[in-house]
């Protein structure tokens, strides 16, 4: 890994330690080795204190009194009632875009939507996920609303480590693809009411494959320990 140049970049260190904890390299729970991390990115503890601060305010990191910091754990609760929220901020960016998009706009989401569906077939779930990604970024855009942008991408940030699974069901897969073509014919026609509900229920029904490996069940947790 190449030592970070600019020593008060402390916006770049946090970049990468945001990096880590998406990628698993830094688990849920775990201790932020700081020690090790300005070796390795070639900084002192101060920038490297700031970029916590930074994922502290994002919700990736708790600050620990005296104690250095550690991933922060997540739980299922916390987990859905993201998501929850996230589908809110999505179904009403399909509301507003329905109403401000133009012609062109959706003829360049229709153009995703092919380019997703190829990858569909080929089962090429990576291609898959980023042309679906940008299907829903484009209509976040579309919305010209940068507050809930911004609020709906700093949601994002918290779950990222687990929003996107790397397998799938098949009958999910299929069951999201439909969504999909339920979603373009919405905004052809321009119909704002059925592509927010449309965007609401499939974030939702996301949770179903999230990743969930590190997330901790707290009440599953009480009720064994009750037991």
């Amino acid at each position: 890994m190449s030592k970070i140049q600019h020593r008060n970049l402390y916006g770049e260190v946090a970049d990468r330690v945001r990096n880590m904890i998406e990628r698993g390299e830094l688990a849920s729970g775990e201790r932020i080795p700081e020690r090790e991390l300005c070796d390795t990115f070639g900084v002192s503890r101060t920038p490297l204190r700031e970029a916590l601060k930074v994922l502290a305010s994002e919700g990736l990191v708790e600050l620990l009194p005296n104690r250095g910091a550690r991933v922060k754990q997540l739980t299922y609760k916390m987990v859905k009632d993201t998501y929850d929220l996230m589908g809110a901020l999505e179904g009403l960016s399909g509301e507003l875009a329905c109403q401000r998009i133009s012609d062109e706009g959706i003829d360049a989401i229709c153009a995703l939507h092919d380019e997703m569906l190829s990858f569909y077939r080929e089962r090429k779930a990576m291609e898959y996920f980023r042309v679906n990604q940008q299907i829903h970024e484009s209509l976040l855009n579309a919305s010209g609303n940068d507050v809930l942008l911004e609020m709906y991408n700093n949601l994002s940030q918290r779950v990222k480590r687990v929003r996107y699974s790397k397998e799938m069901s098949e009958d999910y897969w299929r069951r999201a693809v439909e969504d999909h073509e339920e979603m373009i014919v919405a905004l052809k026609q321009r119909d704002s009411k059925r592509l927010g509900q449309i965007l609401r229920d499939h974030l939702c029904n996301k949770l179903e494959v999230a990743s969930l490996t590190d997330v901790i069940d707290v009440e599953q947790k009480r009720s064994a320990a009750a037991s």
